[in-house]
């Protein structure tokens, strides 16, 4: 058995790879299901009522969603150009941790978002400059969202902690006015969800429509046949570092300014992790970024009610959501390459 490429990949094997790895992912998900002694069918109909099944459920899988769309987002631009940012997790907090410095410090609405943005934005700077010298910004970027972890716990712990917080580590909460107003009234459904959508269809835009897009597929496609071709590979993959730590340390102050109203250290539970499950569900497109994230939110959402009534642990859901990418990586292979058979006879290859 070997794999070979396939010549042209067939678009509606594109189109149908999601599909199939989310089929795959419910399969193998069943089995473990059925493996912890529950009921296959009322588990996964109690995971899809929790996470879209009533007003309560659909709002929190969509309060869900938004960090997961702006994360996936900084995955999939980081990706397309073959610049692979696994430190979302970290340029999250550094936009959090940034924004809420800014608003401690009296700073505007726009000069918080500004700040949290350059802060994911520099996070991923240096790595992207490290690749020139032969560095892997796959190593760089994970350990960074450790350091950042280990920076944000000194902060509230320090000089950033809330006197009032009865020594809980957070941060102080943001103004009034500083805080994104609900999109949806009696939920924590906020308006950052229409800025991800936004951004979501800026992105598909750039990448579609515009010379820099084209750069940024074709440094993704092949590096080498782009600079020949004439194309600024270096300033072109500085660029989607700029934009895909931007896009990341958004989803934090998102995050702060949106839903929690300060920072604490468990803010996020891994959306930094589960945006490259999204960007990779999605095939790399924006917009496929947004329904990608509302399945794993619903997901992550409808596993804790699936838990409580027939006993399946909550972990189940980061399970599905690792299959999801295993199995999307599987149906991208196949998509590219094709199975090739030989029998081998007694003499040689047949």
């Amino acid at each position: 058995m070997r794999l070979e490429r396939r010549a042209a990949p067939s678009r509606a094997m594109a189109l149908a790879a999601p599909l199939l790895a989310v089929a795959l992912t419910l399969a193998l998900s069943a089995a473990l299901v059925a493996w912890a002694g529950a009921p296959v069918g009322r588990a996964y109909g109690l995971l899809l009522e929790g996470g879209f099944g009533s007003r309560l459920a659909l709002t929190e899988t969509l309060t869900r969603a938004t960090p997961l769309i702006l994360t996936g987002l900084a995955a999939a631009v980081a990706f397309r150009a073959r610049l692979w940012n696994i430190g979302a997790e970290g340029q999250l907090y550094a936009g959090a941790l940034a924004a809420v410095a800014v608003a401690g410090a009296g700073g505007s609405f726009a000069l918080m978002i500004a700040a949290a943005m350059a802060a994911g934005a520099a996070l991923l700077l240096g790595p992207a400059l490290l690749k020139r010298l032969g560095v892997d910004e796959v190593v760089t970027t994970l350990l960074l969202n450790f350091i950042v972890l280990l920076f944000v716990s000194a902060m509230l712990d320090g000089p950033m902690k809330d006197p009032l917080a009865m020594g809980w580590p957070q941060s102080i909460a943001l103004p009034e006015e500083l805080q994104i107003g609900n999109l949806v009234p009696r939920s924590r459904l906020h308006n950052g969800l229409l800025a991800a959508l936004g951004l979501a269809a800026l992105l598909w835009l750039l990448l579609r429509q515009t010379t820099l897009g084209f750069e940024i597929r074709a440094v993704g496609a092949n590096a080498r046949a782009a600079a020949f071709a004439g194309m600024p590979v270096q300033r072109v993959t500085l660029l989607v570092a700029l934009m895909s730590g931007a896009l990341a340390g958004l989803a934090g102050a998102v995050e702060v300014a949106g839903r929690a109203g300060y920072l604490t250290l468990d803010m996020s539970p891994g959306y930094g992790y589960s945006g490259i499950v999204v960007a990779m569900l999605a095939g790399l497109n924006p917009l496929g970024v947004v329904a990608a994230a509302v399945f794993v939110a619903g997901i992550l959402v409808g596993a804790d009610g699936m838990s409580r009534q027939v006993g399946v642990p909550t972990y189940i859901a980061d399970v599905i959501v690792a299959l999801a990418l295993i199995a999307m990586l599987v149906a991208t292979l196949l998509v590219n390459y094709r199975v090739v058979w030989r029998r081998v006879a007694a003499g040689g290859v047949a």
